[in-house]
């Protein structure tokens, strides 16, 4: 084993964690075509709840493995980032990496004050009733559908510059930073 590849093996991220990302990224993927999907659907459509049922359930289960994900993270430390990293893309990639984790909270929380103060029930999967947390509250349920109308823009720039930024590590630099998250 060469030294480049045990500095590197040294330097990845926890297989928990690597599951986490994967996972999450997965339900993101499934998450946003889901949203483009029912909202062009008509009221009266009959699938219509069920897409939404569905939305809301992966939102809730984002939710879930991000306060997990968190608490992992305070367990365990992610690697530090290499030593030929320069000062300002270092701020740039805990800058980006914070906003994602921001909006991994903010859309399923703001996703749930649209139902939960629209007076529209939350249950997960069809199957687990999510309690009302909040009142029945119009403003509430606006506020929430405008966080989560800016939420989604913000988190397709975020995702599009953190697979820019992958492709460039691992195409152009080729300098070992993607293989931290894989498995192999």
């Amino acid at each position: 084993m060469s030294d480049e590849t045990t500095a590197i093996g040294a330097n990845r991220y926890t297989a928990a964690a690597q599951a986490f990302h994967w996972v999450s990224a997965a339900l993101m993927f499934a998450v946003v075509p889901i949203a483009w999907y029912m909202t062009t659907l008509e009221k009266t459509d009959p699938t219509r709840e069920g897409w939404y049922t569905l939305h809301k359930s992966i939102g809730i289960t984002i939710l879930v493995l991000s306060v997990l994900r968190v608490i992992w993270r305070h367990l365990s430390p992610p690697p530090s980032l290499p030593g030929d990293f320069k000062r300002l893309d270092a701020i740039l990639v805990h800058t980006a990496h914070g906003l994602l984790y921001l909006l991994l909270f903010a859309m399923p929380i703001s996703g749930y004050l649209i139902s939960a103060a629209g007076g529209h029930p939350v249950v997960l999967f069809g199957v687990v009733p999510v309690p009302a947390l909040v009142p029945v509250d119009r403003s509430l349920a606006h506020l929430g559908s405008l966080l989560h109308d800016a939420g989604q823009w913000a988190l397709y720039g975020l995702v599009a510059l953190h697979v820019l930024a992958t492709l460039q590590h691992a195409v152009i630099k080729r300098d070992g930073i993607l293989g931290r998250m894989l498995p192999f």
